[in-house]
């Protein structure tokens, strides 16, 4: 099978790299090179990386437009399979391979179609989630599905770790529905049950809101690890909340945002059951235990704004 492959970020580099060895991957698509770090130094993506890696043409482009449009068309492929790769596929390269395009998207569809559907099934609550393969079409996450995983979410996942399992795990699912398209086997079946949606998150979404109850609190801090990142404030000071846990039975009842040291732990109050400081990250300084941070302090009795 002839393929064209678009993507970004990490999660879709092991569906590249599957399909690179089992298809013929004519180019990758992949956003142009961005700047990183404090010396904002200019980086592949990591797909591009990947692509380079094996050998693979690379056209960077932040906008699928007519340039793009034709520089598929004279490829004549197959079929173009897209991972996460940060842009919308419009018509005419919409239909421009002979089998059109299919995308992995990291939900049980019509579940969280959008930008973000890790991170959502994680600040929702979700006990399951998954990964979906389905046909592009116009409207957003919205084709017949040709196949599906579903998996239990783990108590302690974040979005990075959720993402990553997702993303090997879907990587072989990808592959089985190209195969399958390839031999001309595939069934493809509509999307059923409530749509929801997956907006991408922003830095708001991150700020805990402590008069939430505590697997409110613990979802949404997971939910937006590694990004756009969890933060509340201590005296009007910025703190970055990156590892968290359920507290011990025994832990003393708290109001929300309140902070206290219990066995050695720092715990903070909910709206219901407290939870467990462990890693955080204090305004100009580097990540450390959260007891560590809290013997540094002055002020004796802290409380998480909200």
């Amino acid at each position: 099978m002839r393929l064209v492959f678009a993507g970004t970020p990490e999660p879709a580099v092991p569906s590249l790299r599957r399909l690179a060895s089992a298809h013929d991957v004519l180019t990758v698509i992949t956003r142009q090179d961005a700047p990183l770090g404090r010396k904002r130094v200019l980086t592949p993506s990591p797909v591009a990386a990947a692509a380079e890696e094996l050998g693979l043409p690379v056209i960077r482009a932040d906008r699928l437009g007519d340039a793009v449009t034709a520089d598929i068309a004279a490829l004549e492929p197959d079929l173009g399979v897209i991972v996460a790769y940060g842009g919308l596929v419009r018509e005419p390269l919409l239909s421009t391979p002979k089998h059109g395009w299919i995308n992995l998207h990291f939900s049980l569809l019509p579940r969280w179609r959008g930008a973000a559907p890790v991170q959502h099934a994680l600040i929702a609550g979700d006990a399951r989630t998954g990964a979906s393969v389905f046909q592009l079409v116009p409207e957003l996450d919205a084709g017949d599905v040709f196949g599906e995983l579903a998996i239990d979410v783990p108590a302690d996942a974040t979005a990075g770790s959720l993402l990553s399992a997702l993303a090997e795990d879907g990587a072989a699912l990808l592959t089985d529905v190209v195969d399958a398209i390839a031999a001309g086997s595939a069934v493809s079946h509509p999307q059923q049950g409530e749509t929801t949606y997956a907006a991408k998150l922003g830095d708001d979404d991150g700020r805990v809101r402590w008069n939430e109850p505590a697997p409110a609190v613990l979802g949404r801090i997971r939910g937006v690890t590694p990004e756009p990142g969890a933060h509340t404030t201590i005296g009007g000071a910025r703190l970055k909340v990156l590892a968290v846990a359920a507290a011990p039975s025994d832990a003393p009842h708290l109001a929300p945002g309140a902070l206290a040291l219990h066995g050695g732990k720092v715990v903070a109050g909910t709206a219901s059951t407290p939870i467990v400081l462990d890693t955080v990250q204090p305004a100009g300084k580097g990540a450390m235990r959260a007891a560590d941070w809290w013997r540094g302090l002055r002020d004796a009795t802290p409380v998480a704004g909200s």
